[in-house]
C-alpha cells in the first residue's frame, strides 16, 4: 500500500456549492477568483479521479503541486 500523499490544487473561480460537494475529501479555500482543494490522497487513481472531475466540470486547472 502506498504512502498517502497532500496536494494543492488550484483552480480557476469559484466552485458553486453543488460542485465543491464533489471534492468531499479535499478542504476549500474559496478566493475571489480561485478555489484551492489540498488533500491527501491514497495513490495516483484517486488523484487521477479529482483531475477527472475537475476536467467534467470544465473548470480550469491553475497549478498542481504536492505539499510535503
Amino acid at each position: 500500500m502506498m504512502t498517502p500523499r497532500r496536494y494543492r490544487i488550484t483552480l480557476r473561480g469559484r466552485l458553486s456549492e453543488d460542485s465543491a460537494s464533489l471534492f468531499e475529501d479535499m478542504s476549500l479555500a474559496p478566493g475571489p477568483d480561485r478555489t484551492v482543494l489540498t488533500g491527501e490522497l491514497r495513490d495516483q487513481a484517486q488523484l487521477h479521479g479529482v483531475l477527472e472531475r475537475v476536467r467534467d466540470l470544465g473548470i480550469e486547472l491553475v497549478s498542481l503541486y504536492e505539499v510535503p
